[in-house]
């Protein structure tokens, strides 16, 4: 299985030390998360799926390397960057507020509370507010704008994509280029189980 905190210490460094009724609360929703993304792929792949392609840790880290691609104004490590990955982080963020209320006070209230609202500070630092809605023609959330948190009015003071790389490089990325990117982060296949393992 990949790595699912690589480019985000700090929420490998939360998962550490999170207490054991965290975890377990943490389970049940990766567990649900887990079922809803079995039930919609073909019957013949579900029991090849072993964990949540979403799951709680997943989320958080993926908001740690976005923050961190704000900060830098580039991509972490060697991997691509698309502008529709940064619409993507934004609504693996918007989960995080879903996942956050289905947890227990001591999640919400300990480490895992304070590790959102930093990176959250961190996020509302490296951006600035967008009343023009600029990058509304490309970054499309899945809900509705009018209900959406302000993070979504707000664009990177340094994108964390090269437009002009991501144009180019969009039209030169294969599906194979992709699809190795995938297995490489999820240890496997995209969907967690590593191939020829059942």
């Amino acid at each position: 299985m990949g790595d699912v905190f690589w480019g985000a210490p700090e929420s490998r460094a939360v998962w550490e030390v999170l207490p054991r009724p965290v975890l377990e609360a943490v389970a049940g929703v990766d567990a649900r998360r887990l079922e809803v993304e079995r039930a919609r792929v073909a019957p013949h792949l579900r029991e090849r799926i072993t964990r949540p392609v979403y799951s709680v840790a997943d989320r958080f880290a993926s908001w740690e390397r976005l923050v961190g691609r704000m900060a830098t104004g580039r991509p972490g490590g060697d991997d691509f960057y698309p502008i529709s990955a940064y619409g993507n982080d934004l609504d693996s963020r918007d989960s995080l507020d879903e996942v956050m209320d289905a947890l227990p006070a001591a999640a919400r209230e300990g480490a895992l509370g304070t590790l959102l609202a930093a990176l959250d500070s961190r996020f509302d630092a490296a951006s600035v507010p967008d009343p023009e809605g600029s990058l509304r023609p490309r970054v499309r959330p899945t809900k509705d704008h009018t209900q959406l948190p302000d993070r979504w009015r707000r664009k990177p003071l340094r994108t964390p994509w090269d437009d002009r790389a991501t144009i180019r490089d969009a039209a030169h990325v294969s599906g194979e280029d992709m699809w190795e990117a995938a297995k490489r982060r999820s240890g496997g296949t995209p969907w967690g189980a590593p191939l020829g393992e059942t």
